[in-house]
């Protein structure tokens, strides 16, 4: 099946034009509206020409393991060498370090078209980057020195290693140990599994950022180290062997051409480690990696979506079909005619967009954060709020979409040779690594609701309802409409929120983490709304493409997904009793 994929590059620099303070900042002067353009317009015809073609060929033979080593699928090696040389590893990564320095914003559009290219290419360069950003926030000048110009050229690659077979989302359990050495050094021990790129053939060194716990450190989590445990080690304008070892990789549903190794450390031989950050404080200096690593995620669920819509309207627009009982031809017209499938087209797309809105809104507020302006505060702590939401709300959507996809498709979408369930078989995992969607939502409710100032969320919530009002006086009788069913679901989520302060208040712990997911997806439909109906009023009077979708998907969005919030605020009022039958007779077997 031969693939076309157009990156909505005018969509997204709108948003980030229209919606977003990118191009207005004048603390960044090479911020302007014909370079963005160029970057995503190039970063766009990466994914169609070079991803694209490749994507079908790495889910059917992708990676492979031989001799405690991973062959990468065919033509792999090159897609990488390009990516490598065109200079994208480093696109928002610092100038100390060889990278270009670019807002949060900007590489998150980006990433969302290579992930629509081949989410299995592009996870490997989300890792390093991750890699990156934690090694330059708490990594020692030796480190950084040694290492970042290495990662941020491409030269090397690197990893989070986090994962053991007795350690999965409950990281306390972590047994793989860091026995100090004389030079400073630590001799890393033991066994991590789920390693994505844990091994590969496409770089000479691959850079493993391990969680470990020091001879003698409590347990649980607070006991946790983590440190830089390189494939091998740089001497003397060489590299010498630091008996890493993958000793196997996984068969998935999906992402075949991505490499899930289990990675064996100082079974053949000592392996070294250096400590990143300080001792016991390992957690800390992941979540760097790990925030970083759910926003590139949540482009994953964006990109399936985007993916699975533009697929699913080329089958539907050529898939001929007779009007009623009529044998003549000239009744014949695609699928795209039938409600139903319009439903499920516009269902597509409207997630794709809100999920986009969402994403931007995020890394915009990262990019303030960084700034270290008087609104440094206010914009962390909308990074942290949005970071669950767009994790758990995007991926969610990707699978959605993706079964739509098929759905759409009808028999043909259940045979391999269509390629189109590829793209719920790549997305389906989205919502379990870098902290399953539970809890994102545990995250959400008994961490940032419940730690974050409150004004914190009244301000991010009065501004949805900023926005409710004026697509109410907007004078467009669609849009119009949309915000007064946003402004229902707004006066909907700030009674839910009542609902879990409450909780907090009478210490009802159990409430709070029943209703979790219910909590979050509503905060996120909301926040989706009226993100897309922050572009709707910014495209009012525009008749280009991407004007009309944002109006189209937000009165779409309002009329078919904000119904669940109310739904979702009965389930919230329950707390606790919607497990209330286990109490009985009935119980889990």
């Amino acid at each position: 099946m031969s693939w076309q994929y157009t990156p909505p590059v005018d969509d997204a620099l709108f948003y980030l034009e229209q919606c977003t303070d990118l191009i207005d900042d004048e603390s960044s002067s090479r911020i302007n509206p014909d370079l963005v353009r160029a970057i995503l317009t190039e970063a766009g015809r990466f994914a169609a020409d070079v991803l694209v073609p490749i994507n079908g060929e790495l889910d059917r033979n992708g990676a492979r393991y031989e001799g405690n080593s991973v062959i990468t699928g065919p033509a792999h090696k090159a897609a990488f060498d390009t990516f490598v040389k065109d200079g994208w590893v480093g696109l928002n990564l610092p100038t100390e370090w060889g990278g270009q320095g670019l807002p949060s914003a900007l590489y998150a559009a980006a990433l969302e078209f290579w992930h629509t290219g081949s989410l299995a290419f592009a996870m490997g360069n989300l890792l390093t980057v991750g890699a990156v950003e934690t090694i330059v926030a708490h990594g020692s000048s030796e480190i950084k020195e040694t290492y970042l110009h290495r990662l941020v050229s491409g030269e090397y690659t690197a990893t989070m290693a986090l994962t053991e077979p007795s350690a999965g989302s409950d990281l306390g359990t972590v047994k793989v140990k860091a026995t100090p050495l004389e030079d400073g050094s630590y001799s890393i021990s033991g066994t991590k599994i789920f390693i994505s790129y844990g091994d590969h053939d496409l770089t000479e060194n691959i850079i493993h950022l391990v969680l470990a716990r020091m001879t003698g450190a409590v347990d649980g989590s607070k006991g946790l180290s983590l440190f830089l445990v390189p494939k091998k080690v740089p001497k003397d304008g060489g590299l010498t062997s630091n008996h890493v070892t993958c000793i196997g990789i996984e068969e998935k549903v999906g992402l075949h051409g991505s490499p899930t190794c289990t990675m064996d450390f100082g079974d053949g031989g000592l392996s070294r480690g250096w400590l990143i950050g300080s001792p016991h404080k390992g957690l800390m200096a992941m979540f760097t990696m790990m925030n970083n690593a759910r926003m590139a995620v949540a482009t994953q669920g964006v990109a399936a979506s985007e993916w699975a819509y533009q697929q699913s309207l080329e089958f539907a627009s050529n898939r001929r079909q007779r009007r009623g009982d009529s044998p003549v031809a000239e009744t014949e017209s695609g699928i795209t005619g039938h409600p139903d499938v319009q439903n499920m087209l516009l269902s597509m797309r409207a997630l794709a967009s809100a999920g986009r809105c969402i994403v931007f809104e995020l890394a915009e507020a990262i990019d303030r954060a960084q700034r270290h302006d008087c609104d440094t505060a206010c914009a962390q702590a909308k990074a942290d709020i949005l970071t669950p939401i767009a994790k758990a709300f995007c991926t969610d959507s990707g699978i959605q979409s993706g079964s739509l996809a098929i759905q759409v498709h009808g028999g043909m979408g259940v045979v391999e040779h269509t390629g189109i369930s590829q793209v719920w078989r790549d997305a389906r995992v989205s919502t379990i690594y870098e902290g399953t969607n539970g809890i994102q939502a545990i995250d959400f409710v008994c961490r940032k609701l419940a730690l974050l100032p409150d004004d914190t969320v009244n301000d991010i919530v009065r501004g949805f309802a900023g926005i409710s009002n004026e697509l109410a006086g907007s004078g467009h009788a669609l849009m119009a409409d949309a915000g007064r069913l946003l402004s229902d679901a707004v006066s909907a989520l700030i009674r839910s929120l009542e609902t879990l302060a409450d909780y907090r208040v009478s210490n009802c712990g159990l409430a709070s983490l029943a209703i979790a997911t219910a909590a979050l997806r509503q905060f996120a439909l909301v926040a989706g709304c009226a993100y897309l109906g922050k572009a709707a009023l910014a495209a009012t009077g525009g008749s280009a493409p991407h004007h009309r979708r944002y109006r189209t998907d937000l009165c779409f969005f309002a009329n078919a997904f904000l119904p669940e919030v109310t739904a979702l605020e009965q389930v919230i009022d329950r707390g606790e009793g919607i497990l209330g039958h286990l109490k009985g007779d009935l119980k889990l077997q």
